[in-house]
Formats: C-alpha cells, structure tokens, sequence
C-alpha cells in the first residue's frame, strides 16, 4: 500500500456499520490503517463488525444509537475525539426501507426513510464539518477531512416502488455538492456513491449469486472506492458522484438542459410569458418513451449482469 492511499493515524465513523456495505467500509478503512468508530442500530451487530477489525489487527469501537437524533451525532464525534484524539473520515451508509407506491405509502413510512437517510447524512455531517471548520481556523488552512455519502441509482430512475427512498437519495446527492462546495475552503472533500451490493436491506431485489467467480456484487468490492475517497490521493475529487459495483466505477455528469423555450419567439410583446405563448412555445415538446422526461438510464447498462430488477425499479 502507498502512502497516499494509506490511512495510517486517520480516525474515521461509518454509519451503518453492522452488516451489508457499511460493514465492508469499516473493514476496508481498518485494513488502511484508519481507527474506526462503528455506528449501528443494531448493537450486536456493530459488535461484530469492531470485533472483526480488532481481530485482524485493527483498532475500533462502537457508539450505537438512532441515526436521525442530533444526540447520535454527538455521541460519535465526542467518541472519535475521546478515543482517538481526532476525526479525519466520516462514511455515511446507515439506512432502511419501506417501499411502496406512491398512493399507498403512509406519512410514518415516508417520514422514517427520509429520517434514516437524509436527516442522518445532515447530522452527522453538520457536526463533523463544523468540528472541521474550527480545526480550520485554529490551524490557518486547510485541513484534513473525507465526507462519503450514500446515494444510489433509485433517484436516477425514479424508482415507482421507492418514492421515499428516491426522494431521501436525490437529497443526499444535492447535500454531497452543497457540503462540498461550502467545505472545501477549510480542506473538506465530500463524495457520494450509488452501489450495488447484494445487501439485507434489498432482499431478493437482485438475482442469485453466481455459483461459481467473484460475486460481483458483493460489497466488499464497493470497499475500495470508499477507501480511495477517504485517503490523502482523492485529495482532488469533490462533490462527485459514483457509481460502484463489482469491477465497475462510473463518474456521473450533472444534469444539463435539453430545450430551452424564450416567450420572445412565441408571441409574446414584453417577452415574458403568458399563457398563450407558453401553449405555443410547448405545443409540439413531448416527453419520450420512457414515460418521465427526468430519468436516468445510462447505469443501467453498466455491467447489466449485475442487476436483478427492470428499469423504473430501484436499489
């Protein structure tokens, strides 16, 4: 391992980390050398995870607790500095579902996974940015900090099942750029992955594993990823998007404008819109096949041996 992907003396949180990728992050940031503070609801399982760590040569704790209470937040910090005198990575990964149309989907169904996700990614990175801004300030520079967060393909398709999840996903990618932007003065580089793993949290919404091979997607094999963004060599990569799985990394482009429509050209005498120019100027757009003009389908083709539902269906 060189030394700008090395993570030696870095103090890191992953949130999330009982099972599943969080799991694998933990695992992947230890191996580099990072201290790591394991966060999960389930404390059993962030149990194992530490123990798993430790007994592969590795330093970490555990600090269980609600994802979507500020306290939580707290708790993690105040234990990285307490135990490793520092925080340097902050992995946000903890989650859950509750899938559902749209029309059937109850307020305490929505208001739960927007919590877990969205909330939890904004709590835990208000308080790490702001412990990051004043280390900035008492240093006079830039210093060391790793946001990755956790997004996924679900907002890119509008997953029909997922309105929630897709909703609290597409808000953690806009969150990533926000932090990214805002953060980068004092040192802080903020990312986000999309990945594909075959998870407790997804069930049987991917196929069987391959019997024979590496499973692509294992999420072991997001890991990597996630530990090049937390080291000193990504120190160039912000408010970027990935997605990961298997052999696979893409780099997502923002959205651009497909047509642009000036009420000038359509009738109207100031050049500002009114009813009849705005009918005029849409009279022959139309939405395409797909159904919702605002879609993404590009990762779909991205090792598609990978996925186990259709398009317009999540992770």
């Amino acid at each position: 391992m060189t030394d700008d992907v090395s993570l030696d003396g870095r103090a890191a949180i992953v949130t999330g980390a009982g099972q599943g990728i969080g799991r694998a992050e933990a695992l992947g940031l230890a191996a580099a050398g990072a201290s790591v503070i394991i966060n999960d609801l389930d404390g059993n399982g962030a149990d194992q995870t530490a123990a798993q760590i430790r007994a592969a040569g590795g330093t970490a704790i555990t600090s269980t607790g609600d994802i979507g209470e500020w306290s939580t937040a707290q708790d993690l910090l105040d234990a990285a500095l307490r135990e490793f005198g520092r925080l340097d990575i902050l992995v946000n990964n903890a989650g859950v579902l509750r899938d559902r149309m749209i029309f059937s989907m109850s307020p305490e169904e929505w208001d739960l996974v927007l919590r877990t996700h969205l909330r939890g990614h904004f709590l835990t990175s208000r308080v790490a940015t702001a412990y990051w801004r004043e280390a900035s300030k008492q240093a006079g520079g830039e210093i060391y900090g790793r946001i990755i967060n956790t997004s996924s393909e679900a907002f890119l398709l509008g997953a029909v099942g997922q309105p929630n999840y897709a909703a609290a996903k597409a808000g953690i990618a806009a969150l990533t750029v926000a932090t990214a932007r805002g953060c980068a003065r004092y040192g802080v580089r903020a990312n986000a992955i999309c990945p594909r793993a075959r998870t407790a949290m997804i069930g049987g919404l991917l196929g069987p594993a391959p019997e024979d091979g590496p499973d692509p997607l294992d999420a072991e094999y997001v890991a990597p990823l996630v530990t090049y963004l937390a080291s000193p060599a990504a120190a160039n990569i912000n408010g970027e998007v990935f997605v990961v799985h298997g052999g696979v990394a893409a780099v997502l482009a923002p959205p651009t404008v497909a047509a642009t429509f000036l009420a000038k050209e359509h009738g109207s005498p100031d050049g500002m819109w009114t009813l009849d120019a705005i009918a005029d100027a849409l009279a022959g757009f139309a939405t395409g096949p797909s159904g919702a003009g605002f879609l993404c389908e590009d990762t779909m083709a991205l090792a598609t041996e990978t996925i186990g539902f259709g398009a317009g269906e999540g992770r």
